[in-house]
């Protein structure tokens, strides 16, 4: 039986939710989605990128990455919303439901896309387009947002086919429609292809995906070594990757935040570094893993970045510990340029609870274990802030702690809340 996968993409899904929402539950009377708007970040925490973008925002140059000052300036008019990523939460969530009811096999690629293997569905939901059809059409009258579908054999040619016109299409790529509907396009828009890549094929005179499926194989893998044989593959139209409904473990766990102003002592750099490890610690906990390798990454205020790493004698979930190591990198790798971002990353992950015992160690691992299970405990139960270190709390001295997050790291505080009484809802 051949395989039939469907990958499924909401359309402009921070801006569509947030439309819905302010529609549906706020009865507001303009949909975000036919006038030039867009989500965007807070400019006074440095936050202020544009996250999602209408249609007709779209008509102004305005881009997904682009900083909120910029989009203003080609749109005097664009209509700025708030993040929200509660309500993202709530409606991927909602998303991903109603696609389980067609098949126990939906793999979520990330909050707003998602693989859906219909293969032997034929019997219950029709043929593949029409099946596919009733699932847009249904999303759209019972959760109130639109999506394109890609329908196809595998995994890269569903994802291909989904990103051709938009929005609320359903595509079709099997095999036999790849000389017609891939190789005319350009090879930026093959999976996988990214900047850096296309430069490299770019200038050995690849540039559309059909040249890259006529190249010679050899020549591709010795410009762009595994990554090269990936990518003539999926020229062909061959991936036999499989739709997983359990995604696989974590083989890393990351933290990182840009903070509102400048840091330019270690005081308040390890502060951060504190409200990193606090989250990043609970993650770890959370997995019931443990990381041996721990890395700091930090951008200056030219948005330069470096990086340094060092490896733990023992694997670690403690927050105390993993604080105090990454103090330790920071203040090796700091050069005493003032710093924009920091981040903590943890590898070598394993789920071996057992700690290795150094004849010199200075701590009671066991007693911190036991702390940081009760902290975790009382956060579960009343939330993040019912307990915070002292040091968060502002002091006459400590100006700047009231911009600093106890737990900081991912999405931002002011990106997960809304307050729309606040917001002019038209």
């Amino acid at each position: 039986m051949n395989r039939v996968i469907f990958h499924i993409d909401v359309n402009s899904a921070f801006l569509s939710w947030e439309a819905v929402y302010r529609q549906k539950h706020l009865l507001g009377n303009l949909d975000l989605r036919v006038v030039p708007s867009a989500v965007g970040g807070d400019v006074t925490m440095r936050h202020g990128i544009i996250l999602a973008k209408s249609i007709p925002a779209k008509k102004y140059g305005i881009h997904t990455g682009q900083s909120v000052t910029e989009a203003l300036r080609q749109c005097p008019s664009l209509l700025l919303v708030p993040p929200n990523y509660n309500l993202y939460q709530r409606s991927s969530e909602a998303f991903i439901r109603l696609l389980k009811e067609y098949s126990p096999k939906v793999e979520q690629y990330s909050i707003d896309e998602a693989y859906v293997d219909m293969t032997g569905m034929e019997v219950l939901f029709g043929a593949p387009e029409i099946a596919a059809a009733l699932i847009g059409e249904r999303i759209k009258k019972e959760l109130g947002f639109t999506v394109n579908i890609g329908v196809s054999e595998n995994k890269v040619l569903a994802k291909m086919a989904s990103d051709f016109k938009k929005p609320d299409r359903v595509h079709t790529l099997w095999c036999q429609e790849i000389p017609e509907k891939l190789w005319p396009l350009p090879v930026s828009e093959l999976f996988f292809v990214g900047r850096a890549t296309f430069k490299k094929l770019y200038n050995i005179g690849i540039k559309t995906i059909g040249d890259l499926a006529e190249s010679d194989p050899g020549l591709i893998k010795s410009h762009l070594g595994k990554m090269g044989e990936q990518l003539y593959a999926f020229s062909h139209g061959v991936d036999g990757s499989k739709v997983e409904p359990v995604p696989p473990p974590n083989k890393g766990y990351g933290n990182s935040t840009t903070i509102a102003f400048d840091i330019t002592d270690r005081e308040n750099a390890h502060l951060v570094l504190l409200s990193l490890a606090e989250t990043l610690a609970v993650r770890l906990r959370e997995d019931k893993v443990r990381a041996s390798v721990l890395a700091v990454g930090i951008k200056d205020w030219d948005f330069h970045y470096y990086s340094h790493q060092v490896s733990l004698y023992s694997p670690t979930n403690v927050t105390k510990e993993i604080f105090e190591i990454a103090c330790d990198v920071f203040d090796q790798a700091w050069d005493k340029t003032p710093v924009r971002h920091l981040g903590i990353h943890m590898s070598h992950v394993t789920d071996n609870q057992d700690r290795q015992i150094s004849f010199f160690e200075k701590n009671d691992y066991e007693k911190l274990e036991r702390l940081d299970q009760t902290v975790d405990q009382i956060r579960k139960r009343f939330g993040n802030d019912a307990i915070k270190r002292a040091v968060f709390l502002e002091s006459p001295e400590q100006k700047q702690v009231r911009y600093l997050d106890h737990m900081s790291g991912g999405i931002s505080r002011e990106k997960r809340t809304v307050d729309y009484g606040k917001q002019n809802i038209r």
